[in-house]
């Protein structure tokens, strides 16, 4: 199928964008085993005093209509987040392709926009370079790339599309460049946007990346007296 690639300034949405943000959901994928985390749960650990699901869903609440979280454990801590969490259809961790599925079958909008839940700096203009791509070239499906390759756990899906992943996952497939690939879909260029492809896959990369952005932290704190807390900072 074409691919076709887009990029576009990193300005605000149009009035039009506006209105159309509010028919993308989000959802936060954090279906996984994190194997590399020692089974830690990557959607709760906590990076600059926060969970991930946290930093993650105040940059993406502000951006669209409504947050998801798709987590197959954890289901008491993640819930008092206040957003809607839901497992797999499919059991047996089948990958980010089967929470998309299951994502797609909870929209009360027509799109739905993805993320990881170990990438803490999401873009602020994720969801509307997104939207301007597949709106610009006509697609039911766009896709982030960053330095020539896919990232493709960055995704907007028409929900029309659910019929067609579910039929692929009936198949056996679970890769999820396969299954963009039987369709148009749009690129989205986010090489201006590098942070927001950094993910935590190891305890060691945690502490590479707090250590990193330590003095970030730092700043922050003598600038805001009375930092927030999480509601689940009992994890």
């Amino acid at each position: 199928m074409k691919e076709t690639e887009f990029t576009c300034s990193n300005s605000s949405p149009k009035p039009s964008q506006r209105m159309t943000l509010e028919q993308i959901s989000a959802v936060i994928l954090a279906g996984g085993m994190a194997r590399r985390m020692n089974g830690q749960d990557k959607g709760l650990m906590k990076f600059q005093g926060l969970p991930m699901v946290n930093r993650i869903s105040r940059a993406l609440e502000v951006q669209c209509h409504r947050v998801m979280i798709n987590a197959n454990r954890n289901i008491q801590y993640y819930t008092p987040l206040g957003f809607d969490v839901f497992s797999d259809e499919l059991t047996n961790y089948q990958g980010p392709l089967s929470g998309m599925y299951t994502a797609l079958g909870k929209l009360q909008t027509n799109w739905l926009i993805t993320v990881p839940c170990d990438g803490p700096f999401v873009d602020e203009h994720y969801v509307s370079k997104m939207y301007e791509a597949v709106e610009q070239n006509k697609t039911q499906l766009a896709v982030a790339s960053f330095d020539g390759r896919l990232q493709p756990v960055y995704a907007l899906i028409h929900r029309s599309l659910k019929s067609s992943l579910g039929a692929f996952l009936q198949t056996g497939e679970r890769k999820i460049d396969r299954w963009y690939h039987q369709h148009d879909f749009s690129i989205v260029d986010f090489d201006d946007s590098p942070e927001m492809f950094i993910n935590i896959n190891t305890p060691e990369q945690l502490l590479d990346l707090e250590t990193r952005y330590h003095s970030d932290v730092s700043i922050s704190a003598s600038e805001d007296s009375s930092p927030q807390k999480s509601p689940d900072s009992e994890n």
